[in-house]
């Protein structure tokens, strides 16, 4: 609680080159779907993801994103397809939280064999898919989220590979923007 108060009242307002990053990765997104009139909401969260403070690390979150994505919009859209095949109109029903349990079940098992970081944002599409999506859209909705997280990590990706840390901080040291002995080696 102290460190709280301490933090509270005494804020360290530090943008770092992380910081930066990460906007202009997700800035990049949007920008890229503005030319076709899509909505970047998606690709703009799977970027944040997967901007780590190295390549290793927004390889493990990026993953997480994209792979949770994907693992759980296609058991959703597996298992809310058999649903509607009992239910057309998709209302809710005790069978579809049924389905929903076999869903999350099967999501943790896949993402324990395959990438054990999917379980958290799989389970936020299955639920999404199964609790919020119209019948008409679950397929729709599950692909281009699915897509539309490849991509802003893809792009995250992209710039952590082109724009390391130790590249900017020489790149900031040639133009006299940054001291050479930095006072923030974490960012």
């Amino acid at each position: 609680m102290d460190k709280l108060k301490e933090t509270i009242q005494h804020p360290n307002l530090h943008i770092g080159m992380r910081n930066v990053k990460t906007a202009l990765t997700a800035t990049l997104c949007a920008l890229l779907y503005f030319p076709f009139g899509r909505n970047p909401t998606f690709a703009c969260i799977g970027a944040v993801f997967g901007m780590g403070y190295d390549m290793n690390n927004s390889k493990l979150h990026g993953g997480n994103r994209l792979f949770g994505t994907a693992f759980g919009g296609f058991i959703a859209m597996a298992l809310f397809r058999f649903y509607i095949i009992f239910y057309p109109d998709g209302r809710k029903t005790l069978f579809m939280l049924l389905l929903f349990f076999i869903g999350v079940v099967v999501l943790i098992l896949v993402s324990q064999n395959l990438w054990p970081g999917a379980v958290q944002p799989g389970s936020v599409v299955l639920s999404i898919i199964f609790f919020n999506t119209p019948v008409e859209t679950y397929v729709s909705y599950s692909l281009n989220r699915i897509f539309d997280t490849g991509v802003g990590v893809v792009v995250a990706l992209l710039v952590n590979y082109f724009l390391p840390r130790e590249r900017l901080v020489r790149w900031l040291e040639a133009c006299h923007l940054r001291k050479k002995d930095t006072e923030h080696p974490d960012d």
